[in-house]
């Protein structure tokens, strides 16, 4: 039996896991509300403040300063406004990216009012367009979220609450991070042990070779799609995901495996910049195609909808440019009837955005992706303890991105960058600032 993307739904939905989310969300599952909705793409309906930030907190905030942190193997932004107020969230790659933060991204927003949050993010893309992509959008991602943070303690808010008001306060997780490394058995024993540690009801395959289509054994894909159907069994919903390993040609024969196994959906079957390819193969099977971790364009995101691309909808919340940027995607989905997915490889102290994200957007369903490994332990110098239980993650409820970071851990840290108005002099903004 083929596996469609509502059967997907229904079977999910016939779990604990989605216990927790409204019934009147239901509607939203649809993929032939598609056809009810106008398709048209108008930039300005997506891009128009969205939250009433400023009716939300009464004064302007002026950002002072912007810091990047680390301690150990762990960095953190934290932004400080002229009035004391402060925003610290731990980052992901950013070291990668120190030059663009330093020099381009913190400075812009130096000076301004973070209450024009939603404003800021456009204005420092403008600044600095000709460099897009997950370089340029993972910094401005790490200063949104700082920024949020700091505006939620002061509002005494979530961020998932500033942000729209909160929908679920606890995330189901589908439990992802395989490699391709490992033997297809070493594989499922991992995943067979996170679903009995968290209650999971649900986990991702990576098969091909990621960007090319070998296998790092003969036939490991196929092993591994059938092996782990007979051992997870059938109440554990499956997915895979190809990371771009395949021709048009190659992927249609992988998906008709998926589907002959009931798996839930196909994620980067083709190179990702190869829109047509993707697009051909979701028009020739019936299992449901997930892509845009790699995109950070509204318009390549309404594009791939509309155009049957996808059915799942997957932007990864840093590499796309923050919260902010996501919402506006999950809205565009949402007018569609697709539900939203992010593409997620944090844990931990840095995945609170992906928590925060779920809680307040009412198409992100029906599970939210969250890397398993090992056995989760118990923090040390954070709170939350966000462990998976029962196949989800409690959403923090302390004003703020949530994340409680104990002082003494912070003021071990070493400061590897500090932005303040002496280094935004130079700052070209495209927002009215006070610059």
């Amino acid at each position: 039996m083929k596996f469609t993307r509502r059967q997907w739904l229904k079977t999910a939905a016939a779990s604990a896991a989605l216990a927790a989310i409204p019934q009147q969300l239901s509607a939203l599952t649809n993929v032939e509300k598609r056809s009810t909705v106008s398709l048209d793409f108008n930039e300005a309906d997506f891009t128009a403040p969205m939250f009433n930030l400023h009716g939300q907190i009464s004064s302007p905030v002026i950002i002072e300063s912007i810091e990047l942190l680390k301690n150990g193997s762990n960095y953190f932004v934290r932004t400080r406004s002229k009035d004391g107020a402060e925003g610290l969230i731990g980052t992901k790659q950013i070291i990668d990216f120190l030059p663009i933060f330093e020099r381009l991204i913190a400075p812009h927003f130096i000076g301004k009012d973070a209450r024009d949050i939603e404003t800021l993010v456009d204005s420092v893309y403008r600044a600095n367009y000709k460099l897009a992509g997950l370089a340029l959008w993972c910094p401005v991602a790490y200063v949104e979220q700082s920024v949020l943070d700091m505006l939620g303690k002061i509002a005494r808010k979530p961020v998932g609450e500033l942000l729209g008001g909160v929908w679920r306060n606890e995330i189901p997780v589908y439990l992802s991070g395989s490699a391709r490394e490992l033997t297809a058995e070493e594989e499922i024993a991992i995943y067979a042990r996170g679903v009995e540690e968290t209650g999971a009801k649900s986990v991702k395959f990576k098969i091909g070779g990621r960007m090319q289509k070998y296998d790092p054994y003969p036939n490991r894909t196929k092993t591994l799609l059938e092996l782990s159907r007979k051992q997870l069994g059938n109440d554990i919903i499956l997915a895979a995901d190809a990371n771009g390993s395949y021709t048009v040609k190659e992927a249609i024969e992988v998906g008709r495996m998926l589907e002959s196994l009931n798996y839930s959906f196909f994620e980067e079957p083709c190179p990702f910049q190869l829109l047509s390819d993707t697009q051909a193969v979701a028009k020739a099977l019936n299992i449901p195609i997930a892509a845009g971790e790699q995109d950070s364009s509204l318009w390549l995101f309404w594009w791939g909808l509309k155009n049957h691309m996808m059915s799942i909808v997957q932007p990864d919340i840093n590499y796309n440019g923050g919260l902010i940027r996501t919402i506006r995607v999950a809205r565009l989905a949402e007018r569609m009837g697709i539900n939203i997915v992010p593409h997620n490889t944090q844990t931990r102290a840095t995945s609170v955005n992906i928590l925060q994200f779920a809680s307040c957007t009412k198409n992100a369903l029906p599970m939210m992706e969250y890397p398993w490994r090992k056995s989760q332990e118990t923090p040390s110098w954070y709170t939350p303890d966000f462990k998976i239980v029962d196949g989800k993650i409690k959403v923090p409820t302390t004003p703020g991105m949530g994340l409680e970071i104990d002082p003494g851990f912070i003021a071990k840290a070493e400061r590897i960058a500090f932005i303040n108005k002496s280094d935004a002099k130079g700052n070209v903004s495209g927002s009215g600032s006070s610059n």
